[in-house]
């Protein structure tokens, strides 16, 4: 079997029993063209078909959305790491999302306890931020800020990942500025977070 080049045409010699065949290429380079072009037609019918859809019916699944109970179980506090009691909060929160994808999500969340904040999604996980003014005092009276982050995800019956779940576990901290009253240490408090649809 030779490949030989001829003015631009491509030349195929097939050795068959004994007698030596010439045949075009020409032929089995058009054929396999065609199929290309088809098998790329039809990917590009479907990418459009798909890219056609409708994005919100696509997205409904992807955010959270509803009225969810919360807590943040105080018993298992931790100020900057060392485990010390603090007040658990209970609250019922509406959540209201729109996603473009199932990685890309914004929103806002409301607090029966009177404050909103926005929601948005980052690494597969959920967060809430939002400033607390007067989270503590100094010793002298002065109160600090601080800066309360929930970072939470689903979770189903065996404690992992399941993006079907109604239920979400996370964390809830709350920092305070460094250098406040007179300690060059972040003020730090987590606590284990959980939320569910109700």
């Amino acid at each position: 079997m030779a490949v030989t080049g001829l003015c631009g045409t491509v030349i195929l010699l097939v050795e068959n029993a004994g007698t030596d065949r010439f045949r075009s290429l020409e032929e089995r380079l058009m054929s396999t063209t065609k199929m290309i072009a088809g098998a790329a037609i039809l990917a590009s019918a479907t990418a459009l078909g798909l890219l056609g859809a409708p994005t919100a019916s696509a997205g409904e699944g992807w955010g959270i959305n509803g009225t969810f109970a919360m807590s943040s179980n105080g018993e298992w506090a931790k100020i900057n790491e060392r485990y010390q009691k603090q007040p658990s909060t209970r609250g019922t929160w509406t959540v209201s999302t729109q996603c473009v994808s199932p990685t890309e999500c914004t929103g806002t969340v409301t607090s029966d306890q009177g404050w909103s904040a926005p929601i948005y999604t980052n690494s597969g996980l959920w967060y809430v931020k939002r400033v607390l003014p007067q989270w503590r005092y100094c010793a002298d009276g002065t109160p600090i800020e601080g800066l309360q982050i929930y970072k939470f995800y689903p979770v189903g019956e065996n404690a992992q990942v399941d993006v079907n779940s109604d239920e979400y576990a996370g964390e809830d901290t709350t920092t305070g500025p460094s250098g406040s009253c007179g300690r060059n240490q972040w003020p730090a408090i987590r606590m284990p977070f959980y939320m569910k649809k109700i």
